[in-house]
């Protein structure tokens, strides 16, 4: 037979409500009796039902994910770690992919927000990036955390997690100079999303402080896909001058760059040396395998719904001071750069 709250209850010799309120994660609940529960679900093998928990209460125990981004793998990611923060608080977690340059997309977000009773939102690149969206939540009191690129905490964002974009394009550029690069191409991913314009001013960063001048031509619009570094390298590899390395905006970017130089019969890391960022499956699954930024994308999602169930839990006021987690991606080398030969 299914267990219920009303075993974990009489096994633990509290009453039902005390229950729900362990597993609301009350900051009320005595450790004492918070022991007792805990050991009563963990010996029965308790699962609550969040649909049934939502229908009968006036909380709601499901947050949405929603998100506008060609990478799978970052939406793979990005879901693994709020689902398994969500089964560790007892929440169901809503994924919903939309169109951020659609014209209602505010109207849109509000919309998911109050037909499905969430009891808040974790929002990622662009959508944590418009502060239309951050408004219209506000107004409406719903609880929400940005993922968002930036390297300073600000009283401005306390419900954001950020990623050093701008810190770790520059170790990535770094990197490349140490290998005698000085002729290095940038591709870039979409404009809309901070991280392409953090990322770039690292690179420029880096060739300053070693006082190169950044060569405007090397520096390709794009977008965050494989074809947008297919055309990019292209571009590059049919220049007279050409560069010696190319700092791809992502790991897609970077996979589409060596695709393209392959097709050119370019050798990679001989001729050209190609590097990425985030070390997504793409970095390991070329040949040779990417040099890139390890960014813990699952990691940050997980901080980022702990930090979101800070603020829906009963008795946590959101706070005016807060701590903002910050991410900054590892450089991690591998066989796609070597010395530059020229």
């Amino acid at each position: 037979m299914k267990v219920t709250i009303n075993d974990v209850a009489e096994l633990a010799g509290v009453s039902i409500k005390t229950v729900s309120r362990v597993m609301n994660n009350e900051p009320s609940v005595k450790k004492a009796t918070l022991d007792k529960v805990t050991a009563a679900i963990a010996q029965l093998n308790y699962q609550p039902n969040a649909a049934a928990r939502n229908l009968a209460s006036t909380r709601s125990y499901t947050i949405g994910y929603i998100y506008d981004n060609p990478n799978a793998y970052y939406v793979i990611d990005m879901q693994k770690g709020l689902l398994d923060t969500c089964r560790k608080h007892g929440y169901e977690l809503l994924i919903h992919p939309t169109n951020a340059k659609s014209a209602n997309i505010v109207q849109e977000v509000i919309d998911v927000v109050q037909h499905s009773r969430l009891a808040g939102l974790v929002l990622t690149p662009p959508f944590s990036e418009m502060p239309e969206i951050a408004e219209a939540l506000e107004r409406i009191d719903v609880d929400f955390v940005r993922i968002i690129s930036g390297s300073t905490p600000s009283p401005k964002l306390t419900n954001c997690v950020l990623i050093d974009d701008f810190t770790a394009a520059f170790k990535i550029t770094n990197h490349l100079l140490e290998l005698g690069h000085t002729d290095i191409a940038f591709l870039c991913g979409d404009e809309e999303h901070s991280s392409s314009g953090e990322r770039l001013a690292g690179f420029q960063a880096a060739l300053t402080k070693r006082g190169i001048q950044a060569n405007p031509k090397f520096v390709v619009p794009g977008s965050y896909s494989f074809e947008s570094g297919v055309k990019g390298a292209k571009h590059l590899l049919a220049m007279a001058h050409k560069p010696t390395a190319i700092f791809a905006c992502n790991d897609e970017i970077a996979a589409g760059a060596l695709f393209s130089a392959r097709l050119s019969h370019v050798e990679i890391p001989q001729q050209l040396s190609i590097v990425g960022f985030e070390n997504s499956p793409f970095s390991r699954q070329t040949w040779p395998p990417l040099t890139t930024a390890n960014q813990p994308n699952s990691t940050i999602a997980a901080q980022a719904a702990e930090l979101l169930f800070r603020h829906t839990r009963p008795g946590n006021a959101r706070s005016a001071v807060e701590q903002q987690p910050v991410f900054i991606p590892e450089l991690l080398v591998r066989e796609s750069t070597a010395p530059c030969q020229h």
